[in-house]
């Protein structure tokens, strides 16, 4: 059975192609092992709507290598993971190359078709290392044995198709590595291109421009090439002369609808991330010097977690070896906490997302600089699950953190801290240990009794939100309230974006679709599921305000989180965009809170246009100036789709004033994770739970908040979770950085040092 659960994930990252009706690139020659899909996958549902829309092809080459990972290996031992990888990457290969031999030089439509799926295969797996020259020969001699079959069989054309669409994104794959790998400059990769963007070499992009014109000719009015013709054409400097005025995407579609100031990256010059694939995102102040460093992961199973040192001399320094964090090995996700009360942030780190299952990792802060693995000691280590994300939450009031795990095709986990350092599993006894496709988790207390909720986002399925009766269990809602859609959905969070004093519900419709993604600024409508936002509501329920905020449109966000950008007090967010593909070449998105009324496109004017997958993403502020800046894990899925880490600078430029606050629970929990802040500022309120924010990326837990115009708060009130407290402080000035431990009556000021980046 795990076999076939193990065969199942392998196959999931082509299961929209399968679900849509169209030919399943990643499918092995041979008849896969029969697998029985779990009930709580609405898989009738879902291939209906994912037929609406068309999905771009697939060259990753993931699921090609998964389906080789060994059945027998450790889920628990991260080496025998690394060694796993290492081997079904040669597995897959040779599965292609068999083909091929079997085959021979026959030659009739059934040889022909299987000769150009082996030749395909092969140029996934070439892909998926990186090796896009060998990948392009594979998919060009692909191509070629079906030429002579086309007109006679039709039911070759689709493959015949993505091998044409394959050639073109391994051009255009070929161009980024030759170009955007090799070039320093800050305006590499950001969407719409400056000058600064534009391929020195453009052989690569060229070609692929050549290749898709062609394809669109013969389907003009396809989406999906004509943004590869126009992007292409961007990259090599043709643009817009190189592409025909009907297919035409001219650069003011994409002008923003706010203006502010632009971001710079400066990741590589202050010596902050590495080159690498997709993974989860921490900000924190780790050794308690008052400047936040980063933890980054990588799905990558034989990458460790790279641990960056804020030096505050306006560098960061590696510190991962020294921490202890080397043997650490791949991770999707990863969040911070205080699970022990120690005073010290620790870290849990999420594994197998995607894959297959594999062990997670809690790692306890030592005070020291280094980290030590306490999951065996803690009762959390198991290799039944591929898990995507976890949310630490006091459930049960009484002080200490508990944590609950969302798992893919497993049931759900609730771990309640037994305040000894370990967790007991009582996932059955609160009644959240549903089983899903599960791709999100947020915590928050939504209805305000005092008690925090969760909010679980499925993909291919409906969405859970578990209702915290304050006895120990939960009662399932989400239908009931109206919040169990999108029905393929992914990264979400609580925030209250209105400062109405309610939380409201963030949730993403994830389609990975540029046709869908385009219609936004075409002005055409979506057959797909948009961003949702759901607002809360007296008497604890919630409103869909999507289309009234202006957030109707698709943007496949996998990395997501919001913060303060301009410091007006109301929420602002970002949306890193992505999926295996490497044609999944769509700009990751800002969006500005206006007042709570809607949300404006400002990706353009703020530079942060990324075109490479966004994954982590954070908001912190590194350097200590009072805004908040962007940390972002760049790359996708697979060895061959990296790509450098980002840190957007925010140039900072506008009067409003800001307030920081370190919240230390004292009956609560230290961490003081679910508390709820009210700030007074004259007729205004700010309004704040405490929380590291979005999905695969965490946003410090000192909370950052806008003021506007305001130089005093009148009053800051606390509610603090599980002890009920309710703490005022009143007349505070703005412009600083307090500590407020639970119960004192005067806080503690801080003065972290300025930072030169």
């Amino acid at each position: 059975m795990l076999r076939r659960a193990r065969r199942l994930l392998a196959l999931l990252t082509t299961a929209a192609a399968v679900l849509a009706g169209a030919p399943a690139p990643g499918l092995r020659a041979q008849a896969p092992e029969p697998v029985r899909r779990p009930t709580a996958v609405n898989w009738v549902r879902a291939r209906g709507l994912l037929k609406q829309y068309r999905l771009p092809v697939d060259t990753s080459g993931i699921s090609e290598v998964d389906a080789e990972i060994p059945p027998d290996v450790d889920s628990t031992d991260l080496q025998a993971l690394c060694a796993a990888r290492k081997v079904s990457i040669a597995n897959a290969r040779k599965g292609a190359e068999s083909v091929l031999a079997e085959l021979g030089s026959w030659v009739d439509p059934i040889s022909d078709e299987r000769r150009a799926d082996a030749q395909r295969r092969l140029g996934c797996v070439a892909s998926y290392t990186g090796d896009m020259a060998t990948a392009l020969q594979h998919f060009r001699a692909g191509r070629a044995a079906l030429t002579p079959d086309l007109q006679e069989y039709p039911r070759l054309r689709p493959l015949a198709q993505s091998l044409d669409e394959a050639v073109g994104v391994t051009l255009m794959r070929q161009g980024e590595i030759d170009n955007c790998l090799v070039n320093p400059g800050a305006d590499r990769c950001l969407f719409p291109l400056r000058p600064g963007g534009v391929h020195h070499s453009g052989a690569g992009a060229l070609q692929a421009m050549d290749q898709f014109r062609t394809l669109l000719a013969a389907s003009p009015a396809d989406l999906d090439l004509r943004w590869l013709v126009n992007l292409s054409a961007m990259v090599a400097g043709k643009h817009p002369g190189g592409v025909p005025d009907p297919q035409l995407l001219p650069a003011r579609l994409f002008n923003s609808e706010a203006a502010l100031p632009r971001f710079t990256d400066v990741a590589p010059r202050v010596g902050l991330g590495r080159r690498d694939i997709a993974g989860g995102t921490i900000t924190d102040d780790f050794d308690g010097d008052g400047l936040i460093d980063v933890v980054f992961s990588s799905v990558e199973m034989c990458t460790p977690l790279r641990f960056y040192r804020n030096r505050g001399d306006g560098r960061f320094e590696d510190r991962t070896e020294a921490a202890g964090l080397l043997a650490q090995l791949g991770g999707i996700n990863l969040v911070q906490t205080d699970y022990d009360n120690d005073g010290r942030t620790d870290i849990y780190v999420m594994r197998g997302g995607w894959e297959v299952p594999m062990r997670n990792s809690l790692l306890r802060n030592n005070g020291d600089g280094t980290f030590t693995d306490v999951t065996r000691a803690a009762g959390l280590l198991s290799g039944d699950h591929a898990t995507h994300s976890a949310v630490w939450l006091d459930f049960d009031g009484d002080g200490w953190l508990d944590l609950f795990v969302a798992h893919e095709f497993t049931p759900s986990s609730l771990f309640r801290n037994r305040r000894d350092g370990t967790f007991e599993d009582v996932s059955a006894r609160a009644g959240v240990d549903r089983t899903a496709f599960s791709k999100g988790v947020t915590a928050g207390d939504y209805d305000n009794d005092g008690f925090p909720d969760l909010y679980v986002s499925n993909f291919m399925g409906e969405n859970f939100l578990f209702h915290n009766n304050g006895n120990g269990t939960f009662s399932e809602v989400a239908a009931a309230l109206g919040v169990d859609k999108p029905l393929a959905s992914f990264s979400t969070w609580f925030f209250d974006y209105d400062n109405d004093g309610r939380l409201d519900l963030f949730v993403v419709g994830y389609a990975y679709s540029t046709t869908e993604f385009l219609k936004h600024y075409l002005g055409q409508p979506l057959a797909a599921e948009p961003l949702t936002l759901y607002a809360g509501q007296p008497g604890g329920t919630f409103k869909n305000v999507t289309e009234k905020v202006g957030l109707n449109r698709l943007v496949p966000a996998m990395g997501a989180n919001f913060g303060d950008l301009d410091n007006d007090g109301f929420e602002d967010m970002y949306l890193g965009t992505g999926a295996p593909s490497y044609a999944a070449l769509l700009p990751n998105i800002m969006l500005k809170n206006d007042a709570g009324r809607r949300f404006l496109d400002v990706t353009e004017a703020t530079g942060t246009g990324h075109l490479q997958k966004g994954h982590g993403v954070a908001f912190a502020d590194l350097d200590n100036d009072g805004d908040q800046d962007v940390v972002i894990n760049v790359g996708g899925g697979v060895p061959g789709d990296t790509y450098d880490d980002a840190l957007f600078m925010n140039p900072g430029g506008t009067a409003n004033n800001w307030i920081a606050l370190r919240l230390v629970g004292t009956k609560a929990n230290r961490a003081a994770i679910g508390a709820r802040i009210t700030l007074r500022l004259g007729p205004a309120r700010r309004y704040r739970e405490v929380t590291s924010g979005g999905s695969f990326g965490a946003s410090p837990l000192m909370q950052h908040i806008g003021l506007g115009a305001a130089k005093v708060i009148d009053a800051i009130e606390i509610d603090w979770p599980g002890s009920r407290t309710h703490q005022v402080l009143r007349d505070v000035a703005a412009n600083r950085v307090l500590e407020i431990r639970e119960g004192d009556d005067t806080p503690v000021v801080k003065t972290p040092a300025r930072v030169a980046f």
